[in-house]
């Protein structure tokens, strides 16, 4: 049996970590937050809709209320709230996502999560986000894209675990610097990792370490002196080869973007320097690629278009 906390219940164990903390400004600062939340399917009037039944946070995370502009009976969209808006060093971020037996929840955020220069002693930011799909269930992870500005330093993990016949779409386009400030990322360093599981079993991990003084930055065999990537997944597809063909179809035809797939997994990846053109292209593979993947067709979150 599964026993849901009462919403908006604190997590002990990351106020007592930022208390031995505190508000410090030295090498040992850290601020934490999190948030937990939990997605169940209830039969409902004949309906099967999809509740958040779980919602504990701790600090500046927040989901204020559930959506559902797509019908009681359709898909469950949440906002992911971080009123500061951006990491800064000692910022260490928590959220964890878990989706029983045949629920259907989209996950985004109301803007643009900014990714802040380190201060004087070096302290990295961190956020780890933890996604658990339980079997029939099917998450929407799409947040909104992440700017990250010169001298920044933090870690990014992404981990995604799949039980059974579990589905996942989602995304993470990153623009590095401020070109239209000509203020381009020179220094710092930013790590990427991405781990995505069915049954225990790994089907993709990525490690992507983001230093503009090494070779890799600037090299062709690397990024080419792009400032802009994106990567696209989707797992739970019917028929992989045929999703590939209406992408290729659909999206413009660009060196900038492809798409593969192994071991279950359908990877879109986007390199260049347009943060709107990567944008652009993961919504529209998105709009593809939903209907093949739910059943239903795409439908834009209201906060994007605020």
């Amino acid at each position: 049996m599964t026993i849901f906390a009462p919403l908006n219940t604190p997590l002990p164990n990351d106020r007592e970590s930022a208390n031995d903390s505190g508000h410090r400004f030295d090498t040992g600062r850290r601020w934490a937050a999190s948030i937990e939340l939990g997605f169940e399917a209830r039969r409902e009037s004949l309906q099967r809709i999809t509740r958040l039944v779980r919602r504990r946070h701790y600090g500046p995370l927040r989901v204020q209320k559930p959506f559902y502009p797509e019908g009681r009976d359709g898909c469950c969209h949440v906002y992911l709230l971080h009123p500061p808006g951006g990491l800064v060093s000692g910022d260490a971020l928590s959220i964890t996502a878990s989706l029983a037996e045949g629920a259907h929840a989209l996950l985004t955020t109301p803007a643009a999560a900014k990714l802040y220069k380190a201060d004087s002693h070096g302290v990295a930011w961190a956020q780890h986000t933890q996604l658990n799909v339980a079997d029939g269930a099917t998450l929407e992870w799409l947040p909104q894209e992440t700017l990250a500005f010169d001298g920044s330093r933090g870690e990014q993990t992404t981990t995604i675990d799949l039980t059974g016949s579990a589905r996942c779409i989602g995304w993470e386009v990153l623009a590095l610097g401020r070109p239209v400030g000509e203020l381009p990322f020179v220094s710092g360093h930013l790590e990427q990792r991405f781990r995505l599981t069915r049954d225990g079993r790994p089907l993709w991990i990525e490690r992507q370490p983001m230093d503009p003084t090494h070779p890799r930055f600037k090299g062709h065999w690397g990024q080419g002196g792009s400032t802009v990537q994106a990567t696209l997944w989707a797992v739970g597809l019917g028929d992989e080869n045929e999703a590939i063909d209406a992408l290729r179809e659909q999206i413009a035809a660009s060196p900038r973007w492809a798409v593969t797939r192994r071991r279950g997994v359908l990877l879109l990846r986007y390199i260049g320097h347009e943060r709107n053109e990567a944008w652009a292209i993961c919504q529209q593979a998105w709009e593809i690629l939903r209907p093949r993947l739910t059943g239903q067709e795409a439908h834009i979150p209201r906060i994007w278009l605020t």
